[in-house]
């Protein structure tokens, strides 16, 4: 992956503050020609930088109040299939490959103690899943961001 610019970190921590901006809209706000910030963007696509694009959504407003991470150990070549009976719960919002204690790492969410019981089991059910260690998040202290990142890249 191609590094980025000063001229890329300036669009992306705009959009980031304003994901609905326009190309023009942004053209204006950075001082930047409206040709120059479409063809950035085009790049950062094409480049993987940018992925589709979605709110982020609060999980307790949809009645989701429990969060938790599950640290789950699997059989030695059972990585793709485990990772597709992840898929399939849709209380699995992530799923990260680590090192260390475990293989895999997911961040779930449920409605509560009881839910999250059963979306443990689920996980243990799915063939190639030895074991799972279950963490409660008691609170969020540092959300999700990218914009300290941006601004060290001179944005």
């Amino acid at each position: 992956m191609r590094r980025l610019d000063p001229t890329d970190a300036r669009i992306l921590l705009a959009l980031d503050e304003d994901p609905r901006a326009t190309v023009l809209g942004l053209s204006r706000q950075l001082g930047l020609a409206r040709g120059t910030v479409q063809a950035h963007l085009e790049r950062l696509e094409s480049d993987g930088v940018l992925t589709r694009f979605s709110r982020r959504l609060n999980p307790a407003a949809l009645g989701f109040t429990v969060s938790a991470f599950v640290m789950v150990e699997i059989h030695q070549g059972q990585q793709a299939s485990v990772l597709g009976g992840l898929r399939e719960i849709p209380e699995v919002l992530e799923v990260h490959g680590i090192t260390g204690d475990g293989d895999l790492m997911c961040r779930v969410v449920a409605r509560d103690a009881e839910d999250l019981y059963r979306v443990g089991q689920e996980i243990l059910a799915i063939p190639g899943v030895t074991r799972t260690r279950t963490s409660l998040a008691m609170r969020e202290l540092v959300s999700y961001r990218v914009d300290p990142l941006l601004k060290a890249l001179g944005g």
